[in-house]
């Protein structure tokens, strides 16, 4: 009778419950930015491979914060997207589990990627004469394997305690993709280990990373101010800005999203945040590296002006 209980044959994601007319504006409107998510996050991998200006390790972790949003983004928005123009918003409980473990191991591993490239930051700007040593290739594919394996494995801690739960009804998700708060409100069973795994999650993932992130420029910033170069000084606050931007939009949603205490109506703002998540902040990601970035931008110029030449 347990099995029956947990295994649901498919639940209803709820999503925007607007006017046919204004979700079809939506669908329009987010395929138009998930259009540029993937636009946007695949020319900075492009100039990455083509420029070799731009094999360094700084750009080694902006290619894979790269390929991190535009997996995530593909992992919850077209789905949405579907949704949006079909009464019939089913999706299968096996791929309803996928996405919420795609959906974990993604953020997850964003936040570690955000880590490693502060990281490197403090090294180019307070160690700059050992900084060849120190990120050399080998440690920085060491530091990405560990990245993208403790998000996979954290995201399946996750999937396995859900998956030890009955779900016997209702199979209404308030909300338009398995996101994991979502999900475990439909389970018959008691989920509050699932609720301190989340939030011990929370912590180890959020909180210590944002943490080692501000003493990282909390050094930098120091180094900054100690540089005698304006134009240095000016270049150096360029990267750092840029990355800062991310970090504060990845983080600051974040720990709203799971860790701050929740209003009077957690559904609409978990969805709001996860949209964030889903579309804007993979959107912004490339807008903030390219417009605030002299590099990327000279890269840009370098590779089109080839393209000219032939």
């Amino acid at each position: 009778m347990m099995e029956n209980q947990t295994w649901v044959p498919e639940f209803i994601l709820q999503g925007f419950q607007l006017s046919p007319r204004i979700q079809m504006l939506l669908c329009g409107l987010f395929s138009l930015f998930y259009t540029f998510t993937l636009l946007g996050n695949g020319v900075i991998l492009g100039l990455i491979w083509l420029d070799s200006r731009l094999h360094t390790p700084m750009y080694f972790f902006l290619s894979h914060l790269a390929i991190v949003d535009i997996s995530y983004a593909s992992n919850n928005v077209p789905k949405m997207l579907a949704n949006l123009l079909h009464e019939k918003k089913t999706i299968s409980f096996a791929p309803c589990i996928m996405q919420t473990f795609l959906y974990m191991a993604f953020a997850h591993t964003e936040c570690l990627i955000l880590v490693m490239m502060s990281y490197d930051r403090y090294v180019a700007i307070c160690h700059p004469l050992q900084y060849s040593v120190i990120m050399s290739w080998k440690v920085c594919t060491i530091m990405s394997v560990v990245s993208w394996a403790c998000g996979s494995l954290l995201a399946l801690v996750h999937v396995i305690l859900i998956l030890r739960l009955p779900f016997c009804g209702p199979h209404k998700i308030n909300h338009f993709f398995c996101e994991i708060l979502s999900v475990l409100k439909l389970a018959c069973a008691d989920t509050t280990l699932n609720q301190i795994v989340i939030f011990a999650a929370s912590v180890f993932i959020l909180v210590g990373p944002l943490c080692l992130v501000l003493v990282s420029y909390a050094h930098i910033l120091m180094a900054i101010l100690r540089i005698q170069s304006g134009e240095g000084r000016r270049k150096a606050f360029s990267t750092c800005s840029s990355h800062l931007c991310v970090v504060g939009l990845f983080f600051g949603s974040a720990i709203v999203m799971y860790m701050a205490p929740k209003s009077q109506n957690p559904e609409t703002q978990q969805m709001i945040l996860s949209l964030f998540y889903s579309l804007f902040n993979p959107m912004l990601n490339p807008l903030i590296y390219s417009l605030r970035n002299a590099e990327v931008k000279g890269a840009a110029n370098r590779v089109l002006w080839k393209q000219r030449s032939r």
